[in-house]
């Protein structure tokens, strides 16, 4: 075998604990996306009103609103390369519990904030602190939870059960929106935007102390385990940012291609619709968190399935078919959502999610196959979250912008295609790892460091 070369042995039975480590990574994961997400549609509904001055113009509010929740998608990429180094060198569950706490603890404060009328400006700056410090958390849960699960899987269903804390996404942001459905059905309008939306991020420690408590009954793969020893063995110190970008810059690159659209995408459907219905199709706000629930619990059941495809079908064909459909969806959806009819916009709106699926579900598995053990965390953290600063936190504001500028959807679909046609040429410049063990991702990268090695030491002993 040539260096460089991965074989695709065969696949191993799945090891037991496996359904453990599954709801462990996936219970996390809800807990923080409840959080991450409920600051979202907050952002639509609540932020806007009672953390910035009034305006005459409604979406001026919600493009602040916006900025802030921009803050937490800046905040994730630092939060990954934080969370993924320490990973790398220290094992992926403590630094799952510590993020979740993290995480619990800005969410539950954000909830007791004084409004602007009661503080002025200091009220978006405090908003603006706890946001970054969420996404701070967030931005270091992602690549732990599915490492977790990516590195006790088998690589013949890696793809299926690496889907499902991907599934603890939607389920969060169902959470998330049943709380809010029951708080905003149950009280009137001046009692939610009093002191109601503050409920549902209090709410956030009960769920914090499951998460957690779940997370403390697993432990890191085996596989992890015997890089961590092998690296003490050696004194290797290839941690870290820069080691992944010198030894992998076409793996973190082609990662964040693969993000692009799908980032966009679902902030599009999940956070812009919200305020594209509030607004322009002045649909009642139960109605929408009603759509939004019925689309989230659809999203929940697919993402699973489009996961065991992958292990099927392959990782490429399935994320180029996504990229392809989700370049069409601004130019049928917001029309569908214009007609005021509410099976049309709920079918819209699960149309969108259903597209992301075929993106989503498979990301954990694509992305983890391009890094060895020893920077794996730091890898996908990179790929998957720095993205987001360009992509997932921009989408909604451009999206906002485009609406006040122009008065038209169509500018938003041409945004949406763009991002779309960047995710495709990443799709083409992928590898297809199906079937992949990361036993002998890791075998290649010791031959690549034992080749360099060789290499060193003779250039030396030229000299």
């Amino acid at each position: 075998m040539s260096v460089g070369e991965i074989p695709r042995d065969a696949a191993p039975a799945e090891p037991s604990g496996l359904k453990k480590v599954v709801a462990a990574s996936m219970a996390g994961t809800v807990v923080e996306w409840y959080e991450f997400f409920l600051y979202g549609t907050a952002a639509t509904l609540v932020f806007s009103k009672v953390f910035f001055p009034n305006s005459d113009n409604p979406l001026d509010g919600v493009i602040a609103a916006f900025v802030t929740y921009a803050v937490g998608f800046i905040a994730r990429p630092l939060g990954g390369i934080v969370f993924g180094h320490f990973g790398d060198k220290h094992g992926r569950k403590n630094l799952l519990q510590f993020s979740l706490l993290l995480v619990g603890v800005s969410t539950f404060l954000m909830g007791c904030l004084p409004t602007f009328p009661q503080i002025g400006y200091l009220a978006p700056a405090l908003l603006v602190f706890l946001r970054f410090v969420q996404g701070f958390a967030v931005g270091g849960e992602w690549g732990g939870a599915v490492l977790l699960v990516a590195e006790h899987s088998s690589p013949a269903k890696r793809g299926f059960w690496t889907s499902w804390p991907q599934a603890g996404v939607p389920a969060g942001n169902l959470l998330a929106t049943l709380v809010l459905l029951a708080l905003t059905t149950t009280l009137s309008e001046a009692a939610f935007l009093s002191w109601g939306w503050r409920v549902a991020f209090w709410l956030s420690a009960v769920i914090v102390l499951v998460g957690y408590y779940i997370r403390t009954k697993v432990s890191d793969a085996p596989i992890f385990i015997a890089a961590q020893e092998e690296a003490e063995q050696v004194k290797a110190q290839s941690f870290g940012v820069m080691e992944v970008f010198r030894r992998y810059p076409r793996g973190v690159f082609t990662a964040m291609g693969l993000r692009f659209a799908e980032n966009v995408m679902y902030y599009l459907v999940v956070t812009f619709s919200i305020t594209y219905l509030k607004i322009v199709v002045d649909a009642d706000t139960s109605d929408i968190l009603w759509w939004m629930l019925a689309a989230h619990a659809v999203h929940f059941c697919v993402v699973p399935l489009v996961g065991r495809a992958t292990d099927t079908v392959g990782r490429r064909p399935v994320y180029l078919l996504g990229a392809v459909l989700t370049a069409t969806w601004g130019f049928f959806a917001f029309p569908m959502m214009d007609t005021g009819r509410p099976a049309i916009i709920m079918c819209a709106i699960i149309i969108g999610l259903l597209f992301h699926a075929l993106m989503y579900a498979g990301q954990p598995a694509i992305m983890s196959e391009m890094f060895p053990t020893r920077m794996r965390y730091s890898g996908v953290s990179l790929g998957y979250q720095v993205t987001a600063i360009v992509a997932g936190s921009m989408a909604p504001i451009i999206a906002t912008k485009l609406l006040d500028r122009f008065d038209s959807t169509v500018p938003i679909a041409f945004y949406l295609l763009g991002a779309a046609l960047i995710t495709i040429v990443a799709v083409l410049c992928a590898r297809e790892t199906k079937g992949i063990t990361l036993e002998s991702i890791d075998a290649a990268d010791r031959a690549r460091l034992r080749e360099e090695s060789t290499r060193a030491a003779l250039q030396r002993s030229a000299l």
